[in-house]
C-alpha cells in the first residue's frame, strides 16, 4: 500500500517532513509536453530557481547514476521525485525511471507531477509501478476560465482549443485523481493563482480536488512569462485570501520554493545540483510542447 497522508507529512519534504530534515531529488527525464499553458516557459539554464526549468534532460538510466551519487552526497534525500520540465505522462520515460527507482532503490518514496490529462488512463501503471505521491496541476475547474490559462491540448494525437480542450483536460484531472486516490496514493493539487483570471476560482477548485479525493492544495504565483507576461504577480494579501479560501474545504501547502526540475537537497538548505549534474552554461534553450 502507497505511505498515507500522515505517513508523508513525516518522511516527504513537500508535505512537512522538511521540518524532519529529509529531502529530496527531482528526477528530470519529461522533455515534452501535451498541454500547452499560457504561463509556460521551460528551459534548459543553470540560473533560474523555478519549475520548469533544468540544466539538462536525463535518460531514465543516467538518472539511476544520478540518484545514486546524489544519495552519497546527502543521505538525508527520502524521495524521488519527477516534475518535469515536461509532463509526466506524456511520455514514457518518468514511468520507466521509476520501475528502474523501485528496483535499485526501493525504499525511497516515489513522487511525481503531472498535468493529469492522462492521469485517468495511465493510473493502473502509476499505482503498480507503487508510486506514492502524485502532484496535479488544477488551474480550474470551469472550462471557461481553464481555456484563459492554456491554449489546447493534444490528446490522441488529435489537437483542441479553447474551452472544448479545456473541458477534456477538467474531465481527465477529476477522474484520474478519484482514481488514484481511491487506491490510498496520496494526491496534492497545485493552483497557478493568477488573480484576473482564476483569483475568485480558488475555492470552488479546492472543494471539487477535495471530493474526489485530494488530500492537500497548494497555491503557486504566478510568474508573469510567455502569454501572460502582462498578468501581475499576485501579492501576499492576494495570496493568503486564497488560502484562506481553499482552507475552508482542504489542507493547505505553505511552504512551496518553486522548485527547479533537477533540485537536490533539502529544503531551503544545500542544492547538491552543481555538484551531480553536467552543468550547461552556454545559451538557454527553450522547450518545445511536443
Amino acid at each position: 500500500m502507497p505511505n498515507t497522508y500522515q505517513n508523508l507529512q513525516q518522511s516527504h519534504p513537500c508535505f512537512g517532513g522538511h521540518k524532519n530534515n529529509v529531502g529530496r531529488i527531482h528526477l528530470p527525464v519529461s522533455p515534452g509536453c501535451n498541454i500547452s499553458c499560457k504561463f509556460c516557459d521551460r528551459k534548459i539554464n543553470d540560473t533560474e530557481e523555478r519549475p520548469g526549468v533544468t540544466s539538462k534532460v536525463l535518460s531514465p538510466t543516467e538518472a539511476i547514476e544520478i540518484l545514486g551519487k546524489a544519495l552519497a552526497l546527502c543521505p538525508e534525500i527520502t524521495v524521488a521525485g519527477i516534475a518535469g520540465p515536461g509532463d509526466t505522462l506524456a511520455t514514457d520515460y518518468a514511468l520507466d525511471t521509476f520501475r528502474l527507482v523501485k528496483e535499485h532503490y526501493p525504499k525511497l518514496i516515489k513522487c511525481m507531477s503531472t498535468n493529469g490529462l492522462l492521469l485517468d488512463e495511465r493510473a493502473e501503471e502509476i499505482i503498480e509501478i507503487g508510486v506514492e505521491s502524485v502532484t496535479v496541476t488544477v488551474n480550474a475547474v470551469d472550462p471557461e476560465i481553464e481555456a484563459k490559462l492554456n491554449r489546447g491540448i493534444v490528446y490522441h494525437g488529435k489537437a483542441y482549443k479553447g474551452e472544448e480542450a479545456a473541458a477534456i483536460l477538467i474531465e481527465n484531472q477529476l477522474k484520474g485523481i478519484q482514481k488514484i486516490a481511491e487506491t490510498g496514493i496520496t494526491v496534492k493539487v497545485n493552483t497557478v493563482l493568477v488573480p484576473n483570471i482564476n483569483g475568485d476560482h480558488i475555492e470552488e477548485i479546492a472543494r471539487t480536488v477535495k471530493a474526489v479525493g485530494a488530500s492537500i492544495y497548494n497555491l503557486i504565483p504566478l510568474i508573469p512569462q510567455s502569454d501572460l507576461s502582462g498578468e501581475k504577480a499576485p501579492v501576499c494579501n492576494e495570496i493568503d485570501a486564497a488560502r484562506t479560501q481553499a482552507s475552508k474545504h482542504i489542507d493547505v501547502f505553505r511552504h512551496c520554493q518553486h522548485c527547479r526540475a533537477d533540485a537536490v537537497g533539502m529544503l531551503g538548505g544545500k542544492d547538491y545540483g552543481d555538484m551531480i549534474y553536467e552543468r550547461r552554461i552556454a545559451k538557454a534553450d527553450t522547450f518545445s510542447h511536443g
